[in-house]
C-alpha cells in the first residue's frame, strides 16, 4: 500500500525549461509587431516615401543643383542618407510606440503573461522594429532611384549597415518605450536625441568639410558610421574607415541588445 501511495504522489508543476526557445510564442509576438504597422499603411509606409521625395526635391533640385560630391551627383550622394533616415526613424517608432501604447492601454500584462523569456521579448520586439525599418527603407529606395541615378557598388555594405541600423534603432525604441511614462517623454527622446544625431551625421553634406571641433565631434556620432557605410554600398566612397564603422555597428547592436535584455529581466518600469 505504501508503494502504491508513493507511486500516485502528484508532483508539483515543473518550471519551464528556459534553455529551449518558445518558437510559437516568439513568432506570435513578431507577427503582432509586423501587423501593427501594416494595418496603418498610409501612416507607416506612404508617409515616409512622401517625406523622402520632398527632401530630394528641396536638397537636390533647389539646393544641390548640378554640383557633385565624392565624384558623384549630389542626388546620388544624398539619396542613401535619406533612405537610412527612414530606416532609423521607422525602426525606432515601431518598438517604442508598441510598448508605450501597451502601457497606456493596460496591455503590458499581455506581453508578460505568455511564457516568453526576456531574450525572446527582445528578439520579438527588435525583429519587428527592424522589419518595419527595412521595409520602409526599401520602398523609399525605390521611390528615390529615378532622381538619384546611383548604382550598387558594394551590396554587402548596404545589407550590413542597413540591418545594423534597423536593429540598433529597434533596441533604442525598446529602451525608450520602457523608460517613457508619457508621450512627452517619447517626444523628447525623438526631438532632442534621435533627430539631432540623424541630421548631424553627414546625411546632406561631407563631414570632412565641417570646421573643428564639429568635424571631430561628428566621428563620435554612431549614426555617422551607419550612414557613411550605407552610402558606400551605393557610391563606393566613404569618409570613415569601414572597418571602424563595421565594428562600431556590431558593438552598439550587442550593447543595446544587452541593455534591453537587462530591462526585461529586471522588469524595469514594467511591474510598477
Amino acid at each position: 500500500m505504501k508503494d502504491m501511495a508513493a507511486s500516485e504522489t502528484v508532483l508539483p508543476p515543473q518550471p519551464r525549461d528556459y534553455h529551449g526557445v518558445n518558437w510559437l510564442g516568439l513568432q506570435t509576438l513578431y507577427v503582432r509587431e509586423v501587423r501593427r504597422f501594416l494595418k496603418v499603411g498610409m501612416q507607416t509606409l506612404a508617409a515616409p516615401v512622401v517625406t523622402a521625395l520632398l527632401y530630394m526635391l528641396v536638397f537636390v533640385v533647389a539646393v544641390g543643383g548640378g554640383r557633385s560630391v565624392h565624384g558623384v551627383s549630389y542626388g546620388a550622394f544624398v539619396a542613401p542618407g535619406l533612405v537610412m533616415m527612414q530606416i532609423l526613424g521607422n525602426a525606432f517608432a515601431n518598438s517604442s510606440s508598441s510598448l508605450l501604447q501597451g502601457k497606456f492601454n493596460g496591455l503590458m500584462g499581455d506581453f508578460m503573461t505568455p511564457p516568453l523569456t526576456p531574450a525572446e521579448h527582445v528578439v520579438g520586439f527588435g525583429a519587428g522594429a527592424a522589419t518595419r525599418g527595412l521595409f520602409v527603407g526599401a520602398i523609399a529606395l525605390l521611390a528615390v532611384i529615378p532622381f538619384s541615378g546611383f548604382h550598387l557598388a558594394a551590396p554587402w555594405a548596404i545589407a550590413y549597415f542597413g540591418l545594423g541600423a534597423a536593429l540598433i534603432m529597434g533596441f533604442l525604441g525598446i529602451m525608450a518605450g520602457l523608460w517613457s511614462e508619457k508621450f512627452d517623454h517619447m517626444a523628447a527622446v525623438t526631438n532632442f536625441v534621435i533627430m539631432p544625431m540623424t541630421f548631424l551625421s553627414g546625411t546632406f553634406y561631407l563631414v570632412e568639410n565641417l570646421p573643428e571641433p564639429f568635424r571631430t565631434f561628428s566621428h563620435y556620432n554612431p549614426i555617422f558610421y551607419l550612414i557613411d557605410g550605407f552610402r558606400y554600398g551605393f557610391i563606393g566612397r566613404a569618409e570613415s574607415n569601414l572597418a571602424v564603422g563595421a565594428a562600431v555597428t556590431a558593438a552598439l547592436t550587442l550593447a543595446l541588445g544587452w541593455v534591453c535584455l537587462w530591462m526585461f529581466r529586471t522588469g524595469y518600469k514594467i511591474k510598477t
